[in-house]
């Protein structure tokens, strides 16, 4: 008879073999790693795995505004560039939206485009009025100040300014840095679950001091799988 399973409900696994399956996921290991660790399927270890991104994806959404001094940027992820595409970002890439608070956490979101009205809601969406914005010289944060926030720096990186004092956005580099180095281990991610990869990957950055095995546990143990 399998242990009841807190954190996986209908589980055949048992409860010691789940905190064991998810120590492997905290670790970042592989699902191919993890099955031969366990003892349990590959393709089991590769479902379980997508429904602990689902409900790490539901954490991040669900984060309060930032505030204070945050960084916005957008990057690019996927495709390489095709010749003869000119524009902001390569064409046939998935871009994404990043908010990054100083010394703190990021947010991020898959978006359309890279168009004013875009960016502008997003930052609406995320981000506390009375909060301090630093971004690139990109045509689509003009107008910030018209919507409210009145505390908007900028660095203009095509005339090779990339910091003056305060005024940079080298955390949201960082993060994007990080982000693309973790996800190129997976040798391309389907464009299905890349949004899932992301969310972990936001969710591992936000949590980087922290103990990630029991911050996972404590996330299922609220809503299990």
């Amino acid at each position: 008879m399998v242990d009841k399973n807190r954190y996986y409900r209908c589980s055949k696994i048992g409860e010691a073999k789940f905190r064991q399956l998810v120590r492997c996921f905290a670790l970042d290991f592989t699902a191919t790693s993890s099955a031969e660790l366990t003892g349990i399927s590959v393709r089991s270890v590769n479902s379980i795995y997508l429904k602990i991104r689902a409900r790490i994806a539901d954490s991040c959404e669900l984060e309060s505004p930032l505030q204070g001094a945050v960084e916005v940027d957008e990057s690019y992820f996927g495709a390489h560039r095709v010749r003869g595409r000119r524009g902001r970002g390569p064409y046939g890439k998935t871009i994404v939206f990043g908010l990054l608070k100083r010394q703190g956490k990021v947010y991020t979101e898959i978006m359309p485009d890279c168009s004013k009205a875009t960016l502008q809601g997003i930052i609406r969406g995320h981000v506390e009025p009375s909060t301090v914005i630093h971004s690139d010289g990109w045509r689509g944060y003009d107008g910030l100040v018209g919507i409210g926030f009145d505390k908007h720096f900028r660095v203009h990186h095509g005339g090779n300014e990339f910091a003056n004092g305060e005024r940079h956005i080298n955390g949201i580099e960082s993060f994007w840095s990080y982000a693309k180095r973790r996800l190129a281990k997976f040798n391309g991610v389907a464009k299905h679950t890349f949004y899932l990869h992301l969310k972990e990957t936001e969710f591992r950055f936000n949590h980087r001091r922290d103990n990630l095995y029991l911050e996972i546990l404590k996330l299922l143990r609220k809503t299990p799988l």
